[in-house]
């Protein structure tokens, strides 16, 4: 079954925390939903912030738009790709 990873690099984050509740917020309506699966920060990757795993495309691009993190330059880039899970 193909899934969606949002990846997400690093923009300024010294403003994770003023923005972190509004983030919060934002993903838990997904995970309501049923559409994001995991997401979570990458550890020890200076320029690499985070992953999400969504089951379609659209919501994981959705969540990306709409994410404060992304609108106030927490996270500098972002990219959704493909992904087959292996183990599914």
């Amino acid at each position: 079954m193909t899934k969606y990873l949002l990846m997400y690099e690093n923009g300024d984050r010294s403003l994770a925390a003023t923005y972190f509740l509004a983030h919060r917020e934002a993903w838990s309506a997904f995970v309501q939903r049923g559409v994001l699966l995991m997401i979570g920060p990458v550890v020890n990757a200076p320029s690499f912030g985070a992953l999400a795993v969504f089951t379609t495309r659209e919501d994981a691009e959705a969540f990306a738009k709409s994410n404060p993190f992304v609108i106030h330059g927490v996270v500098s880039r972002w990219s959704v790709a493909d992904w087959r899970e292996a183990l599914s």
